[in-house]
C-alpha cells in the first residue's frame, strides 16, 4: 500500500469516527427527553459502517458511513399523569438511550480516532525519513 493510500484510509476512518462521536453526543444529549407517544419519542441513533473496496485487488481500501440507523429499542413508558406531555392514559415515553452503552461507544470511538491519528503521524515520519535518504 502506497503512503498516499495510508493517508486516505486513515482520513476516511477519522471522518467515520467523527460521525460516530457526533451520534453518541446526540444520544447522550437526548437521554432525558420524553414524549406523549411512543412514535414521537427520541430514538437512539447509530452509524452503520461499510468497507470501501479496491476495484482491482478486491482488498479493503477504507471505511465510510453507509447510513445513520435508528435503534429498534422500545421506548420506556412511565406513569406520570401530571406531566404536560402525558397521554390520555397518563403515560409519557422516555427515550431508549442506554448511557452505559453510549459511554462505551464514546470510549471506543475516541480510542479508534486516536489510533488513526498515531497512524498518520507514523506514516508522516516514515515519509520524511524516506525523503531524507536522498540527502
Amino acid at each position: 500500500m502506497a503512503l498516499d493510500k495510508i493517508f486516505d484510509a486513515a482520513g476516511q476512518a477519522l471522518a467515520a469516527q467523527t460521525v460516530r462521536l457526533n451520534t453518541v453526543a446526540s444520544n447522550l444529549a437526548n437521554v432525558d427527553t420524553v414524549a406523549g407517544s411512543a412514535e414521537a419519542v427520541y430514538r437512539p441513533k447509530m452509524p452503520v459502517f461499510e468497507s470501501v473496496l479496491r476495484s482491482a485487488e478486491g482488498g479493503v481500501d477504507g471505511v465510510r458511513i453507509r447510513e445513520i440507523a435508528q435503534s429498534t429499542v422500545a421506548p420506556t413508558p412511565r406513569y406520570a399523569p401530571q406531566h404536560p406531555l402525558a397521554n390520555e392514559d397518563g403515560y409519557i415515553f422516555e427515550s431508549g438511550v442506554n448511557v452505559v452503552e453510549e459511554m462505551a461507544n464514546m470510549t471506543d470511538a475516541s480510542r479508534t480516532y486516536q489510533t488513526n491519528i498515531e497512524l498518520v503521524s507514523t506514516a508522516k515520519r516514515l515519509l520524511l525519513a524516506t525523503l531524507r535518504l536522498g540527502q
